[in-house]
């Protein structure tokens, strides 16, 4: 994500503030200062997704404010923490989706997505968005801390510092966490 004048992230701050002390129309003041870098996510989240996906980034997007509209104990003071709870209920919302057209399909066609392997943020190779979703689910049972670490680094975009200080731990757990998640999503997906 491109980087903000320090005046425009205050701006954003205070906007967040206000809409997590239960002011829904900071929301909609929101919204027009941060729907390109909204769209600029949803599109990072189909260039994983295989062509010929029925949900646009501008819907997804749209979708996404719905959700957030929806929220009522949302509790995000920083850009980085809305835009990672932003790309977490993208996600969410492609997987469900995703979930609507099986069903309706029965036995419909694997949707693959590829993980982005040149940029390390991905456990490998092209793997199937549903399968992704339940090994996540798992790896979440198992360690949670993990589990947002791929969460925030895979699907929020961000890098291990800004994913340590968001998480509160050091630079060097992150890298610990996020390599054993890694190592352990790979296995997990071979096995599905």
């Amino acid at each position: 994500m491109e980087t903000v004048s320090e005046g425009a992230s205050e701006g954003i701050t205070r906007l967040l503030e206000e809409w997590s002390a239960g002011d829904p129309e900071a929301l909609d003041r929101l919204m027009p200062r941060v729907v390109d870098e909204l769209r600029q996510l949803a599109r990072s989240h189909f260039r994983r997704e295989a062509p010929g996906h029925t949900l646009q980034p501008t819907a997804l997007v749209n979708e996404l404010y719905l959700k957030l509209a929806a929220q009522m104990q949302v509790r995000l003071v920083n850009r980085t923490q809305f835009f990672a709870f932003s790309s977490r209920l993208m996600r969410r919302i492609l997987v469900d989706h995703l979930r609507r057209r099986r069903r309706v399909k029965r036995n419909g066609d694997e949707v693959l997505i590829s993980l982005d392997e040149a940029r390390d943020r991905a456990p490998g190779g092209a793997v199937d968005l549903l399968a992704l979703d339940d090994a996540l689910e798992a790896l979440h049972k198992l360690d949670p801390r993990q589990h947002r670490v791929v969460e925030l680094r895979l699907f929020g975009g961000l890098g291990v510092v800004e994913t340590a200080a968001l998480l509160a731990v050091s630079p060097a757990t992150v890298k610990r966490e996020w390599m054993t998640a890694k190592a352990w999503l790979r296995h997990e997906l071979r096995g599905r």
